[in-house]
């Protein structure tokens, strides 16, 4: 059981840690473009 346990939660914390990771990427991405149409304008 503990040998299954381990790995699990590991994957669980990289799995957090990409969403994460992604999410804030998007907000960077979404910020520049923000920025980009206040330029134009």
């Amino acid at each position: 059981m503990r040998k299954i346990v381990l790995p699990v939660m590991l994957a669980l914390g990289l799995a957090t840690a990409a969403c994460n990771t992604v999410k804030g990427v998007g907000e960077d991405i979404e910020s520049v473009g923000e920025a980009g149409e206040d330029a134009i304008d």
